[in-house]
């Protein structure tokens, strides 16, 4: 799978909480935890379970930091 967005991750899928039409899944890559609020169609339709290895993606127009 080719992308566009440069920071990219490999990760294993560690959580995946399922809600009406929207499911949460946790990746922990290295020490850090990503949680990404995807549909449930796209859960079922990859077939995500827990330990599977999956590549995370960020590309976003905002990044802040808070102290």
């Amino acid at each position: 799978m080719k992308l566009s967005a440069r920071n990219q991750f490999q990760g294993t899928v560690t959580k995946i909480t399922e809600g009406q039409a929207m499911a949460e899944v946790t990746v922990k890559v290295n020490n850090l935890e990503f949680v990404a609020a995807i549909t449930e169609g796209s859960v079922k339709q990859m077939g995500l379970k827990v330990n599977d290895t999956v590549l995370v993606a960020v590309k976003a127009t905002d990044v802040m930091i808070g102290k």
